[in-house]
């Protein structure tokens, strides 16, 4: 990414974002989608996924399962949706029973969407995609099925075409490793169709605009990131390189690795049940006498460590710790032994050493060799 801007519409660009359109459609593992690399933010990538697909006043539900769910129905509600929230405690993750009886209910179709979060960032939780699919199907309903993959694709395992989803989305900073600035959009053939009788008001995120363009061999139909597409296309390589499915598998290690360090140290998963653990990112509890952001400012200023603070109503109560990206096992290592570090300095009696014994016991025991190097 560290080169000089560059026409957009000179050659090589056009070429560059032909090849990454393709290579982006196997992140989400489709086939038959349309991908749109929009300069944005997730919430950008948010507010495409619903204006060109929805009317203001359809009827959608979503759920209510921590910070970043609760903004998605922000934006929801103030773009004039009908938003039925399903809401659950924060550390659970999306209540499908609720989900079946408002389908099962249904037989007008007055429900045009189902929106939900795959792994809510804030709570360290991550929701059944595939059970929200057979819901669906289990009453044939032709609700759009929309998903916020930001802390999700490229880590987590995700399957748009056999999960029937028809909005997929995320952001460049999480799994991808990238700086902040391009949302990613993935558009099934059914969410296309909806976009043309869709009346929500679009201009920048309208994908029409850019089909027009997609048409026509040019691309864009605005100026481009060109130093992101450049970081995109070298984000993709190195995750090819590995292979997707080493990738999900080494963030599945991880998340495993980070949990038994939290055990370990007698701390809670503020995730509430095994079947919701993220592998992405795990929000810590800590005990009523600990306030969990002077955890999070203490690693910064004493031992240049970034942890998660806690968000809304866990505020004070839970430190996260990010494991998604490029992002290998011994530097996960590192992490815990900060993090022991800083539990000492809070006044936790943690027993140093103890989560990282658990974590390295745990990870020698399942890395595996570098394919290249045997």
């Amino acid at each position: 990414m560290n080169r000089n801007n560059e026409d957009y519409r000179a050659p090589p660009i056009p070429a560059l974002t032909k090849d990454l359109l393709e290579d982006v459609k196997k992140i989400f593992k489709t086939t038959t989608g349309t991908p749109f690399l929009i300069p944005t933010t997730g919430t950008g990538a948010w507010e495409s996924a619903l204006t060109n697909t929805l009317s203001p006043g359809d009827r959608i539900v979503s759920f209510l399962i921590g910070q970043f769910s609760l903004l998605w129905i922000d934006q929801q509600k103030r773009l004039r949706f009908n938003v039925d929230v399903v809401e659950s405690e924060w550390g659970q993750g999306a209540n499908l029973e609720i989900l079946a009886e408002k389908i099962a209910a249904d037989r007008a179709h007055t429900i045009k969407a189902v929106c939900i979060v795959h792994n809510e960032t804030a709570t360290g939780v991550t929701n059944n995609l595939a059970a929200v699919r057979r819901i669906l199907d289990e009453y044939r309903h032709p609700a759009l099925y929309l998903v916020d993959g930001v802390s999700s694709i490229c880590a987590l395992d995700f399957r748009m075409d056999e999960w029937g989803v028809d909005v997929a989305l995320t952001g460049s900073q999480k799994a991808l490793s990238l700086p902040t600035g391009m949302g990613i959009v993935c558009a099934s053939p059914k969410a296309l169709e909806a976009s043309k009788s869709a009346q929500s008001v679009r201009f920048f995120f309208d994908w029409n605009d850019y089909l027009k363009f997609y048409k026509l061999g040019t691309f864009w139909p605005y100026t481009p990131s060109v130093q992101l597409l450049h970081g995109m296309r070298a984000a993709l390589d190195i995750i090819f390189e590995e292979g997707l499915d080493h990738v999900i598998e080494r963030h599945s290690r991880l998340g495993k690795a980070t949990r038994l360090a939290v055990e370990a140290w007698g701390l809670k998963n503020c995730t509430q049940r095994e079947e919701w653990f993220s592998d992405t990112v795990t929000a810590v509890v800590v005990p009523p006498y600990i306030d969990s952001t002077e955890i999070v400012k203490r690693a910064w200023k004493r031992y240049n460590l970034s942890l998660g603070l806690g968000l809304n109503k866990v505020a004070g109560k839970v430190f996260r710790i990010g494991h998604l990206g490029h992002l290998n096992d011994l530097q996960l290592l590192g992490c815990l032994a900060g993090v022991e570090m800083v539990l000492k300095d809070v006044g936790y009696p943690v027993k140093m050493g103890s989560g990282v014994a658990a974590a390295s016991s745990y990870l020698q025991n399942t890395i595996p060799l570098i394919p290249s190097r045997i």
